[in-house]
Order: C-alpha cells, then sequence, then structure tokens
C-alpha cells in the first residue's frame, strides 16, 4: 500500500468513525478538513473505499431517504450508496491511531494524524509531536548547514527563497513547541486544564481540523452514484 493511499484510507476511517456517509459527502470532507486531499478525485476515493469494503471495513448501504431511491431511478441513475464503518473497521482506525512510526512525523501524514487528535490518546499525541519537532529540527540544520555552504553562489531571489523557507520550518517548530508544552500541562488548545486524554480540539487547528458534518464550504454537485 502507497504511503499516500495509507493516508486516505486513514482519513477515510476516520471520518466515517464520526458518521456514515456517501462518498461526495466524505470527498467534501476531504477537501474540506486537509489540503493533502484536495487533489484526490472520485477515481481515487472510490477503489479506496472499496478496497476497504472487500478489507471488511466497511460496508456498503442503500441511502435511506425513500425521495432519494424515487429520484435516482426517475433520473435513470442508481441510488446512493452511504459507507458505514464495521467493528473491525473502527478496531482497525484505533490501531493507526496508536501509531506513532517515522512515517507520522511526515509532511502529509502529520497533517492527517493531526486532524484527529482530537480522537487520540495524549500519550500517542505527545510521541507524534515530538517525532515532529525532531523531524523539522534536523530538517533545519541540513537547510542551515546548505545556505552557510552555497550563500555566495546564490542570487538574491534564490537566497530569499531558501530564507523563507527556513522561516516556515521554524515557524512550526515554534508552534509545536507550544502544542508539546499544553500536552505537558494538560491544557487543550483554547488553554483549559482538561483531564481528558483525547481533548485537543482541532476543529479550528493550525493545520486544518475537520470540520463537523454540516460544514457547507463546498458547492454541491448534482449526483453521487456508485461505481
Amino acid at each position: 500500500m502507497g504511503r499516500r493511499s495509507g493516508i486516505l484510507e486513514f482519513a477515510v476511517l476516520g471520518l466515517l468513525r464520526e458518521s456514515p456517509m456517501h462518498g461526495y459527502e466524505l470527498r467534501k470532507r476531504l477537501n474540506t478538513s486537509l489540503g493533502v486531499f484536495r487533489a484526490f478525485s472520485y477515481g481515487t476515493l472510490y477503489p479506496c473505499l472499496k478496497t476497504l469494503v472487500v478489507n471488511g471495513w466497511l460496508i456498503e448501504e442503500p441511502g435511506s431517504a425513500p425521495e432519494d431511491a424515487v429520484s435516482a431511478a426517475l433520473a435513470g441513475r442508481r441510488a446512493k450508496i452511504v459507507y458505514r464503518l464495521t467493528a473491525e473497521g473502527k478496531e482497525h482506525f484505533e490501531e493507526l491511531l496508536s501509531q506513532t512510526g517515522p512515517d507520522t512525523y511526515e509532511d502529509e501524514h502529520f497533517a492527517a494524524r493531526f486532524a484527529f487528535f482530537g480522537q487520540t490518546s495524549r500519550d500517542v499525541r505527545m510521541r507524534v509531536l515530538e517525532g515532529r519537532r525532531s523531524r523539522l529540527e534536523e530538517r533545519l540544520e541540513k537547510m542551515r548547514a546548505s545556505l552557510a555552504r552555497t550563500r555566495e553562489r546564490l542570487d538574491d531571489y534564490t537566497l530569499e527563497l531558501q530564507r523563507h523557507g527556513m522561516e516556515s520550518v521554524e515557524r512550526e517548530v515554534r508552534w509545536l513547541n507550544e502544542l508539546i508544552e499544553s500536552e505537558r500541562a494538560g491544557r487543550d488548545l483554547k488553554g483549559s486544564v482538561s483531564g481528558d486524554p483525547a481533548s485537543l480540539d482541532t476543529t479550528t487547528g493550525a493545520t486544518g481540523g475537520l470540520p463537523r458534518s454540516g460544514d457547507s464550504s463546498l458547492p454541491d454537485t448534482p449526483d453521487d452514484t456508485a461505481t
């Protein structure tokens, strides 16, 4: 399984843990939740859903609204299929949430993991945050060393671009330091003390938290049929 497809499967399972959804709603939530998924199309999402169904982590159900089925029949389309997380799927997602390996520190995977920090235990959040910070500090050290070696050979614009990249990494390291300090102090993102092991509210997180089910920031499309 490729890294990007693995991230997509993780995000799909996490969203369906909140509630069953049909394909269009899932894609809408992915696009508005995580920038890494903006390039994903139905041609990418539906094979992922089919794989999750085959693995026994999802089940397909017909749309619950009778008028949907009638409208689809009159238009010559199949009714929308709703995807629901199975008990095995929930167990698999819990297993994925507990992972803290090197992949969780990488750019795309970290964004997906952070979006689901509200469902993640505090000790796992700490390991992921500390791993991400360590990874970025290593990256920053290499960038500084590279800039020191090549500074005299770079034109002003290339030099400015490299400085901009370094500043972006430095900002994220400072942000991670603040998050780690809050976690150690037992505070959530709003600064209040909480004993809840999954209290970190990421609905407005800096890397893009998950919008609620009622989010309508994307326009509706005329239909969403199974493929």
